[in-house]
């Protein structure tokens, strides 16, 4: 869980942060990258700290609902399928999810 947590949400935040910390505004550029780049370069300290944390914390969300679905224990919406996941021949059934936010809160991770 915890290469899956350093791989997927910390490298990605820290890719984040330096495109909207360095990436300039122009006219090319598609309406929302515009506005996203303008509410973060735009903010003081404190806010863009704030849209950091709530990207992670969407992050952790998605990843978690993620190793839910490939677990069982979260279910897709409109499909018959029942994703199994074997890993080392043995089934992942409700596993997955349960222990990546046990990785999260007993590491305090949530922003």
């Amino acid at each position: 869980m915890k290469s899956i947590y350093e791989t997927v949400i910390k490298e990605s935040l820290a890719e984040l942060k330096e495109t909207y910390r360095t990436s300039e505004i122009t006219s090319n550029m598609e309406e929302y990258w515009r506005q996203a780049l303008g509410l973060y370069q735009g903010s003081d300290n404190e806010g863009q700290e704030t849209l950091l944390k709530i990207m992670e914390q969407t992050m952790i969300d998605t990843v978690s609902h993620m190793l839910g679905i490939i677990d069982g224990s979260s279910t897709l919406n409109d499909s018959e399928l029942e994703p199994i996941l074997l890993l080392d021949s043995q089934d992942t059934e409700n596993e997955l999810q349960d222990t990546f936010l046990e990785f999260i809160e007993e590491n305090e991770l949530y922003p």
